[in-house]
């Protein structure tokens, strides 16, 4: 089962250095989604965001913004770690839609069945003379 605190994510979208004087408009529109919060990162050419995966993907949110046509840095650093945490996010996107299954509950009934299935002690076909190696 995957925690709500796994969901939140709080990420940087570097932008090229040749989009410095876009950053503000890619604020309005990053502020204008609902439940995704944005600020002005460390670096000039940087946005912080925050948002819930159940809501939003840094991949959904950075092909929005190269569709309004703005350009991403890609040195090779930026991305790396960007195809990285696209791969992290939709497995944990997917993991969300499985069904969790309540076996721990019944933990010690799971193993005494596949025990019981297994030949074994009494259950087992072996003549006792070849059972015992001596």
């Amino acid at each position: 089962m995957i925690e709500s605190v796994e969901l939140n994510k709080q990420r940087d979208i570097v932008f090229d250095a040749e989009s410095f004087g876009k950053i503000e408009r890619a604020y309005l529109l990053l502020s204008g989604l609902p439940d995704c919060k944005v600020e002005y990162g460390d670096a000039p050419n940087t946005l912080r965001i925050a948002y819930n995966l159940r809501h939003y993907t840094l991949e959904g949110l950075e092909s929005g913004l190269i569709n309004e046509g703005f350009q991403l840095d890609d040195s090779p650093l930026h991305a790396i770690g960007r195809k990285i945490i696209y791969y992290c996010e939709d497995t944990i996107c997917h993991n969300l839609d499985i069904p969790s299954h309540s076996t721990k509950m019944y933990e010690r009934e799971v193993f005494v069945k596949a025990y019981s299935q297994q030949p074994h002690g009494d259950h087992d076909d072996t003549p006792p003379e070849l059972r015992d190696y001596k």
